[in-house]
């Protein structure tokens, strides 16, 4: 028996969970599960309400499941509180730029800029559902 339950991936809801997973997928690196890529018959034959992204090498790293309707987190203000988010790390300042200009050409916004921070620059962006995330060196 194991000492401690193992975390499988982390779990994020969407309206359109395709959109979701290509965001991250195209992002992180990731590909899809086997049986959960993009129908060959294309997008608008999609139906997928639940997909599952890994890494390269087999190992779960994050879900997207359907649901109704996702209210964009309004952070920094609490109205709809943001209830997590993922930080991602990169090596200098200048991969923090390209990443922050990939992230934005796939979909993100940009909540905050403090690429000025001398101790940790970083950039606070939302996902296509409004899922706020950091990149950050690290």
């Amino acid at each position: 028996m194991a000492a401690h339950p193992r975390l499988l991936h982390t779990v994020l809801d969407a309206v359109d969970v395709r959109r979701e997973a290509e965001f991250w997928r195209e992002l992180l690196g990731l590909v899809y599960r086997p049986g959960d890529e993009v129908p060959p018959e294309g997008p608008a034959a999609d139906d997928a309400d639940w997909l599952v992204l890994t890494h390269p090498d087999g190992r779960r790293c994050l879900a997207v499941q359907q649901v109704a309707e996702q209210p964009r987190s309004t952070w920094p203000s609490q109205d709809v509180p943001q209830q997590l988010h993922l930080d991602l790390t990169v090596t200098d300042p200048a991969e923090l730029a390209a990443q922050h200009d990939r992230a934005v050409a796939l979909g993100a916004t940009v909540l905050l800029d403090r690429t000025d921070d001398a101790d940790e620059p970083l950039w606070v962006l939302a996902d296509p559902e409004g899922h706020p995330f950091c990149i950050f060196v690290g």
